[in-house]
Order: C-alpha cells, then sequence, then structure tokens
C-alpha cells in the first residue's frame, strides 16, 4: 500500500487492496470510468457530487459510497473548497481468501441490488471509522515485525463496520438529484441498444431535443460525452462477455464494435490487457 493517489484508467488493481488519505483543492476529474475492483469513498470534506450509474450523489461529511466493480462513475469536484476523503480499493478474491467466513463484500452486493450507492453513519459510527483511519495511518507508517499483517487486521475491521452500516433498515440513501427525465430516458435506451449505431442525431431526435442542446444537456447532466459514454457501456459489456466465455470478435461485435482493430485498441487502452490476456 501507499499513501496517494493514482486513478488506474486500466481498472486493474495489482495489489490485495489500497487505502488512500487524501485533502487537496484539485482532486481527480475523470470521465465516466470503471474499475475491475470494489471502490469505498468516504467524504470527510468538501463539496463533491458523484455519479453513479445513473443517479447523482451530493456527498455530505462522512457519507460513504460503495462502487461495485464495473459500476460507471465519476467525482465532480467544488474546487473552491478543499477536497478530502478516504478512499478504498479492494480485490475481492484477496478478501475471500483472508476471510472465508464473512463476505465483506456483501455491502457491494447490497447497494448493486438496491441500485442505492451511499450510506449515511450515524455519529457513533462516524467515531470508530475515524479511529479505524487513525489507526490504519499510523500501521502505514509502521516498519515493524507483523506491520503488514496489522494493516490487514484494520482493513477487515473498516469493513466489517461498513458492513454493519449497510445492514441497518435505511441506511442507503436515494440520491437527492437525478438526471433531467431526458437524459435518464436516454441513458436506458443506450444501454439496451448498444449492438445498434448510436449516433448524437439519433439519440437527440428521441427525445425531441435539437443536437446543440441535446449535446449541452448531455454533458451538463453526466460530466461526459455520448460519444465517451456509449464508448465506455461498450467496452464493459465486452469485457462481462468475455469473462463469462463469450469468444472475443463476437463479445465485440455484440457489444457495438463494428471493427475489430478499433475494439482492440480500445480495449486494450481501457484495461490495460488484450482481450484474450482479460479471458
Amino acid at each position: 500500500m501507499e499513501r496517494g493517489i493514482s486513478y488506474q484508467r486500466e481498472g486493474y488493481l495489482r495489489e490485495n487492496y489500497k487505502y488512500f488519505h487524501l485533502r487537496d483543492t484539485e482532486g481527480q476529474e475523470l470521465d465516466f470510468h470503471f474499475h475491475e475492483f470494489d471502490k469505498v469513498v468516504i467524504l470527510l470534506s468538501g463539496q463533491v457530487d458523484y455519479m453513479v450509474e445513473s443517479s447523482t450523489y451530493p456527498l455530505r461529511p462522512w457519507d460513504i459510497l460503495l462502487i461495485k466493480h464495473h459500476a460507471i462513475h465519476k467525482a465532480l469536484i467544488d474546487r473552491s473548497a478543499p477536497y478530502e476523503r478516504v478512499i478504498l480499493y479492494l480485490d475481492s478474491q484477496y478478501l475471500g481468501r483472508s476471510v472465508p467466513e464473512a463476505d465483506l463484500l456483501t455491502c457491494f452486493d447490497q447497494a448493486d441490488q438496491q441500485g442505492q450507492y451511499l450510506l449515511t453513519p450515524s455519529q457513533a459510527d462516524q467515531k470508530t471509522l475515524s479511529a479505524l483511519f487513525r489507526a490504519m495511518e499510523e500501521a502505514l507508517e509502521d516498519e515493524q515485525f507483523g506491520a503488514q499483517a496489522l494493516r490487514d487486521t484494520f482493513l477487515i475491521q473498516l469493513l466489517i463496520h461498513i458492513n454493519r452500516i449497510a445492514q441497518r433498515a435505511g441506511s442507503f440513501q436515494r440520491p437527492e438529484t437525478v438526471y433531467n427525465p431526458k437524459i435518464a430516458q436516454t441513458l436506458s435506451y443506450i444501454n439496451e441498444h448498444l449492438r445498434e449505431p448510436l449516433t448524437v442525431d439519433d439519440l437527440a431526435g428521441r427525445v425531441y431535443l435539437s443536437r446543440y442542446h441535446f449535446m449541452r444537456l448531455f454533458k451538463a447532466q453526466t460530466g461526459a460525452t455520448v460519444h465517451s459514454y456509449v464508448q465506455q457501456r461498450r467496452l464493459l459489456c465486452a469485457a462481462q462477455q468475455i469473462r463469462r466465455g463469450v469468444p472475443v470478435s463476437k463479445a465485440a461485435e455484440d457489444s457495438g464494435f463494428t471493427e475489430y482493430s478499433t475494439f482492440y485498441r480500445d480495449f486494450r487502452a481501457a484495461f490495460g490487457v488484450s482481450p484474450k490476456q482479460l479471458k
């Protein structure tokens, strides 16, 4: 682990987990993206709206955001205020091996099933989390015998506590703001018709907006261009099919890629490996 941040556009976590405690006025503002690992974001201070799939969450201090692998997301950061947060990157296979008697990623499954990704901890929970953050950060500086094992135990405690918060009735919160109905309709249409041509003109026409107004509204609502969003969705769809055993060429075709060379280039840029390596 290391203290610092390196968002990985290829979506792979090459360690068992990473813990970050960050405070800055810059943040990281990527286009919509997704990872092959699960991600926890806990806001400590700042003004941030987090977009996850088709929902937008204006975060408050101590809000916990659970982003399951493959969920498309983006942070919109107000740079006028310091942005402090704790972030966890988690490898599901490692956690399954480490604590086989307790599925520490159950909270992500709950969030995914409910389509709600935000937890609001109580004041008592906040004190517990704060103590665990301090313990983890002290352990990060520890180079004595058993230091890594000590860090592992603090990570497990953090995840156990987050799961307990998630299991309480009413802990998951609905987004306070959602997309414009026409943009929500567009996102649903895109997800259901990835194999078909998806042009700006066609999508704008389906919701009875001019091309210019549609593009401006889509960008303002999602933080991404239409092309970028469609491309991310197609890559995600192809990756899911490949992992299920679908031949690479068929997965590319079913996801809307008409040229294999384009698919290969974009896939490798997004995931850091070739489609065959992922398979």
